[in-house]
């Protein structure tokens, strides 16, 4: 996850075609698979749980990809052994959802995953400094977290560029709403290494070429 990465996001997928689809975007040169879960509680939409990081684990890892697993739910920490167990590979909490947070993400480093610290929109960049040595990567919230297919926030760029300011030399910065080849360049441009794109991947009708397109874009493997 140190590479230049897009990482598409199954929430978008068509859930009745998920095998196929997976194999098509990883078949397209995509290492990184990104798994939003939602709890109704944190967000309120409910989406997915460890069950089906558990049914792609073995499809992924064979193809020499990673399971980027996304929590947006309330009081993360205790759902962190879930999908350890499941076989994810990295495991982001977001600042906003526990009391906790470091906690939280000790946890996920404990058990042998890289840990990612996600914030929304409205978190000011500054928040995450004193996190520093506790996560792994960093989840910039371009959209507002809960639904797919949302516009992205104009202002993201800059606030991207100040947490590019802000991490430690070499650290991945992961942005997460509204991607597609247009504002992952600005992302990229800003700072930003891992691009998770949902809508711009699954939402077309050949989501392996829709991979390639936005990979080439960012200049991403």
């Amino acid at each position: 996850m140190r590479e230049q990465r897009v990482a598409p996001s199954i929430l978008a997928a068509d859930f009745a075609r998920l095998g196929e689809q997976v194999r098509a975007v990883m078949d397209a040169g995509a290492r990184v698979i990104h798994v939003d879960v939602m709890d109704g509680h944190f967000v309120p939409p409910i989406s997915i749980g460890a069950l089906i990081v558990q049914a792609l684990r073995d499809r992924v890892h064979a193809a020499g990809g990673v399971l980027d697993v996304h929590l947006m739910v309330e009081r993360p920490e205790r759902r962190i052994e879930d999908f350890v167990a499941a076989g994810a590979d990295s495991i982001s909490v977001h600042w906003e959802a526990t009391p906790n947070v470091h906690y939280a993400l000790k946890a996920v480093r404990d058990a042998g995953l890289r840990a990612g610290l996600a914030i929304n929109p409205a978190t000011p960049p500054e928040a995450v400094a004193g996190l520093a040595d506790a996560y792994d990567h960093l989840l910039c919230m371009t959209v507002n977290p809960g639904w797919g297919g949302q516009p992205y926030i104009e202002t993201s760029t800059a606030k991207v560029a100040r947490l590019r300011e802000l991490l430690p030399e070499g650290m991945p910065l992961e942005v997460d709403g509204g991607i597609d080849a247009s504002t992952a360049g600005e992302c990229a441009a800003a700072g930003a290494t891992l691009f998770v794109a949902g809508s711009s991947i699954f939402g077309q009708d050949d989501p392996g070429a829709a991979y390639r397109d936005l990979a080439g874009a960012v200049g991403a493997a």
